[in-house]
C-alpha cells in the first residue's frame, strides 16, 4: 500500500517539475540578461531552437488530428452543420475580442508618452522583408492564397489556413471513400498519437528556450525595458482578464456549463501554455480532458484544430491592441470610422495566426504595412512578445476549450453526465494527492 502511495506520489511530482523548472528559467533569464549581457544576447539561438522544434511538431499534428475528427463524422452533411455552427461561432466571438481589444488600447493609450526606443531595431529589418512577402493588396489575393499548390509547401511554409482548406478535402474525399479508405484513417490515427507523444519529448526542452528568450530580451535592452513595458503589459492583461472573465463566463452560462469547473479542468494545458507561449505544446492534454469532461472525440477532433487557424480569441485582441499601441507610438490618431476599418481587417488577417510564438507579430507588421503605419511599435513589442504571448496564447487555449463545449452543446451531444464524473473523480485525485504527501512526510519522518 505504502509502494502505491508513493508511486502516486511521484507521478505527481513529476508532472510538476516541467512547470518549476520553466519558472526557474524564466528567473535565471532575467538574472543573466542583467549581470551578463554580452552573453545573454548570445543566448538567442537557444529560444530559436526551441521555437523550431515547436513548429516542426504543428503540421504532421494538425493534418491528423484534423482529418481524424472531419472524416469520423461519416456524414458529410452532419459535418457541413457542424463546420458553419463552428465559424459563426468563432467569428462572433473573435469580434467581441476585437472591440475590447480596441476599447482598452484607447482606454490605457499604452503607446502615449513612452520614451522613444527607435534605436532598439531589433529584427526590424527582417520583420518588414516577412511583412511585405505576406501583405495581400486585395480581398481576392487574400482569397487566393487559401488554396495552396502543394501540401508539402503549406506545411513547409506552416501555412495553418492551407493545410486546413486541404485537410476539409481531404476528409471530404475519404467519407465519399467510405469503407475503402479506413485503413488510411488508421494509420491517421497512428500518426496523431505519436505527435502527441513527439510533443512531450520537444517541451522537455521547453525551459532551456524560453531561458534564452527571456536573457536575449533582457540583454539586449537593458533590465529598464522592464519598467518601460509595464503599461504594455498591464493593459493587455487587463483586457485579457475582462474578456475571459465576461465573455466566456456568459457564454458558459448560455449553454449551461460551470465556468469555475471547466477552468479547473483545464488548468494543467493553461498553466503548460502560459510558462511557455505555446498553445499547441498544451493540444494533446487539453483534447484529451474536454473529451473527459463530457465532449465528443469527433467534435473535440475537428473544433480545436480549426480553433487554432479561426479562433485566437487572444491573439486577435493582442492584434487589436498592438495596432492603436504603434499608432499611439508615432503619434497618429485615429478616427473612430478608421479602427474600425483596421477592425475588419484583423477578423481577416487574424485568422492565419498560428498558435506558436512570434507569428502574431508578423500578422501585426503586415497590417500596419496595409495602413502605410510606421511599424517602429513591432520592433519595441518584439522586445516583450515572450511576456505577451503568454497570456494571449492561454486565452487563445480557453477559449477554444469553451469553443468544443459550446458546439458540443449546440449539436446536443455534450454529457453532463460524464462531466459530473470528471469533476468528482479530479476532486478526489487531488484530496487522494494531498493525503499521499502528508503520509509520504510523515513516514520519513518517523523513519528519521
Amino acid at each position: 500500500m505504502f509502494r502505491f502511495v508513493q508511486t502516486q506520489g511521484k507521478s505527481y511530482l513529476k508532472q510538476s517539475r516541467l512547470t518549476i523548472a520553466i519558472f526557474i528559467s524564466l528567473a535565471l533569464g532575467i538574472i543573466v540578461g542583467w549581470a551578463f549581457p554580452a552573453f545573454a544576447v548570445r543566448t538567442h539561438v537557444l529560444a530559436e531552437v526551441f521555437l523550431r522544434m515547436v513548429k516542426m511538431i504543428i503540421a504532421p499534428l494538425l493534418f491528423a488530428t484534423l482529418v481524424v475528427g472531419i472524416a469520423g463524422h461519416g456524414d458529410v452533411k452532419s459535418l457541413g452543420r457542424l463546420g458553419i455552427k463552428t465559424v459563426a461561432y468563432f467569428e462572433v466571438v473573435t469580434t467581441f475580442a476585437l472591440i475590447i481589444g480596441l476599447g482598452f488600447a484607447n482606454l490605457f493609450k499604452p503607446g502615449e508618452g513612452m520614451v522613444s526606443l527607435a534605436s532598439q531595431h531589433i529584427g526590424l529589418g527582417e520583420i518588414t522583408r516577412m511583412a511585405s512577402s505576406t501583405h495581400h493588396n486585395s480581398f481576392g489575393e487574400m482569397f487566393l492564397s487559401l488554396f495552396p499548390t502543394s501540401i508539402f509547401q503549406a506545411m513547409s511554409d506552416g501555412n495553418l489556413l492551407q493545410i486546413v482548406v486541404f485537410c476539409i478535402f481531404f476528409a471530404l474525399a475519404i467519407c465519399a471513400a467510405g469503407k475503402k479508405a479506413q485503413p488510411v484513417v488508421d494509420i491517421l490515427n497512428s500518426v496523431s498519437t505519436i505527435m502527441f507523444k513527439f510533443t512531450e519529448y520537444v517541451m522537455v526542452f521547453a525551459p532551456v528556450g524560453i531561458f534564452g528568450a527571456i536573457a536575449y530580451t533582457v540583454g539586449s535592452n537593458g533590465i529598464e525595458i522592464l519598467f518601460n513595458y509595464g503599461k504594455i503589459i498591464l493593459s493587455l492583461y487587463v483586457a485579457l482578464a475582462v474578456f475571459v472573465l465576461i465573455v466566456l463566463f456568459i457564454v458558459c452560462r448560455i449553454v449551461k456549463i460551470s465556468f469555475r469547473s471547466l477552468i479547473k479542468a483545464i488548468q494543467e494545458p493553461a498553466l503548460l501554455t502560459f510558462t511557455t507561449a505555446s498553445s499547441e505544446a498544451a493540444l494533446p492534454k487539453a483534447m484529451s480532458i474536454m473529451e473527459k469532461f463530457g465532449v465528443p472525440k469527433s467534435i473535440v477532433s475537428f473544433v480545436m484544430p480549426t480553433g487554432y487557424t479561426f479562433n485566437l480569441d487572444g491573439s486577435t485582441l493582442y492584434l487589436a491592441m498592438a495596432v492603436l499601441f504603434s499608432t499611439q507610438l508615432v503619434g497618429i490618431n485615429l478616427s473612430l470610422e478608421q479602427q474600425l476599418v483596421i477592425m475588419f481587417a484583423l477578423m481577416l488577417t487574424s485568422k492565419g495566426v498560428a498558435g506558436v510564438p512570434r507569428a502574431s507579430l508578423i500578422v501585426l507588421a503586415g497590417t500596419l504595412t496595409s495602413f502605410n503605419i510606421p511599424i517602429l511599435g513591432v520592433a519595441i513589442l518584439l522586445g516583450i512578445d515572450q511576456i505577451l504571448d503568454m497570456g494571449r496564447t492561454t486565452v487563445n487555449l480557453i477559449g477554444n476549450c469553451v469553443a468544443t463545449v459550446v458546439i458540443a452543446r449546440w449539436e446536443n451531444v455534450f454529457d453532463y453526465n460524464k462531466m459530473h464524473e470528471f469533476i468528482k473523480n479530479k476532486s478526489a485525485k487531488t484530496n487522494t494527492l494531498g493525503k499521499t504527501e502528508s503520509n509520504v512526510s510523515f513516514q520519513k519522518d518517523f523513519t528519521a
